[in-house]
C-alpha cells in the first residue's frame, strides 16, 4: 500500500451542516449492494447529524462510482484493498466531528440507534470510554453479545419492514467489553493510541488490540449499550482475503491471549460495571499457558 495511490474527497457543506455528532468510517471492498444499504439507513434512521466517511478498497463493482455521483459520504478511494487497519487510519485527516465512529458496511443500523448512545456520553462524566452498538444476527453462533434474530442474510432477503417495526422487542441489557463495530470514542482518545495497529493487516484480532491498547491507555469504561440496535448481515469480506494470524500476534505482543483479555479482563458479554482502576494480577498458571503457546505457536 503507497500513500500516493490513496485518493481523499470531501462533500461540500454547508456550515449548519457542518456540525455532526460522529463520524463513522466505513471500510467497503467491491460490496455496493451492502454499503448502500448501510448508508442508506445511518441517513434515514439516525436522530442527529453525523459525517460519514467511507474507505473504497477497489470499488470496481461500481462503488466508487455511485460514492462519487451521489456524494452520499466523504471517502478515501484505494486502487486496492487495503485492509481495515490501514483504511480506518487513512481516513484520520477527512474527521470533522468530536467522536470516531468505526461500522462494518454489513450493517443496517435501526430507528434512533444513536440516541442511546449520545444518551450514554452526556452521563460519562469523564472522555476516557469506548462504546458500542448491539448487534443483531440471524445466527447464533454464541456470542454472549449480540441479539438472535433472523431477518435475512443479505440486503436482497433483508425483511427491512420487520426489522424497523419489531427492533424495540429486542433490545437487551449494556454488556461489558465494548470491542466490536459499531464502536466509538471520543477522538483525542483515537488519536492518544494511534488508531488501529497497522501489524494486524488486513484485521483479524485488531479490535481486541485496539481495546487493549485503550485500557492500557486508562480506559477502564467499555459498554456496550443494549438499547442501541443494528442488524449485521456477518462477515461478507473476511472470507476473501488472506487472513493474518491474529490470535497469535495478540499473543506474542501483549502475552496473554485476546480470549483471556476479553473474558478475564473486560468480562465480555455480562453486566456492564466500569472496570477497577488497577489491572488484575496475571495469574501464574496464565503465564506460564501463554509461554507454552508462544514456544509452541499455538493458536487458542
Amino acid at each position: 500500500m503507497e500513500i500516493q495511490s490513496l485518493q481523499f474527497f470531501n462533500k461540500e457543506r454547508l456550515p449548519e451542516s457542518a456540525k455532526t455528532v460522529f463520524s463513522i468510517l466505513i471500510p467497503t471492498w467491491n460490496n455496493l449492494e451492502y454499503i448502500q444499504l448501510c448508508v442508506e439507513s445511518i441517513q434515514k434512521n439516525s436522530a442527529y447529524p453525523h459525517q460519514i466517511i467511507l474507505i473504497i478498497n477497489e470499488g470496481i463493482d461500481g462503488t466508487s462510482q455511485w460514492a462519487k455521483e451521489k456524494e452520499v459520504a466523504d471517502y478515501v478511494l484505494a486502487n486496492e484493498n487495503i485492509g481495515i487497519c490501514f483504511g480506518l487510519n487513512s481516513a484520520r485527516k477527512l474527521i470533522l466531528s468530536p467522536y470516531v465512529m468505526y461500522m462494518n458496511d454489513d450493517m443496517y443500523v435501526l430507528p434512533s440507534w444513536d440516541v442511546p448512545l449520545v444518551d450514554t456520553i452526556i452521563e460519562i462524566p469523564h472522555k476516557m470510554w469506548m462504546l458500542s452498538a448491539t448487534m443483531i444476527e440471524g445466527i447464533d453462533t454464541g456470542n454472549q453479545c449480540v441479539v438472535v434474530r433472523n431477518f435475512g442474510s443479505n440486503p436482497s432477503t433483508f425483511n427491512r419492514e420487520s426489522c424497523d417495526r419489531e427492533y424495540q422487542n429486542l433490545v437487551r441489557n449494556d454488556w461489558a467489553g465494548s470491542t466490536w463495530p459499531p464502536n466509538v470514542m471520543p477522538l483525542e482518545l483515537w488519536d492518544l493510541v494511534g488508531g488501529m495497529s497497522v501489524e494486524f493487516s488486513p484485521g483479524m484480532y485488531s479490535d481486541p488490540d485496539l481495546s487493549h491498547k485503550l485500557f492500557l491507555a486508562g480506559v477502564r469504561y467499555f459498554k456496550g449499550v443494549g438499547s442501541s440496535l443494528v442488524y449485521h448481515f456477518g462477515s461478507k469480506s473476511t472470507g476473501r482475503i488472506r487472513k493474518n494470524k491474529g490470535r497469535l500476534q495478540f499473543l506474542r505482543k501483549w502475552n496473554y491471549s485476546a480470549n483471556y483479555f476479553l473474558h478475564s479482563i473486560l468480562h465480555l458479554g455480562e453486566h456492564f460495571q466500569e472496570l477497577p482502576k488497577e489491572p488484575p494480577k496475571l495469574p501464574l498458571s496464565v503465564k506460564l499457558k501463554s509461554v507454552f503457546k508462544l514456544i509452541r505457536g499455538i493458536q487458542d
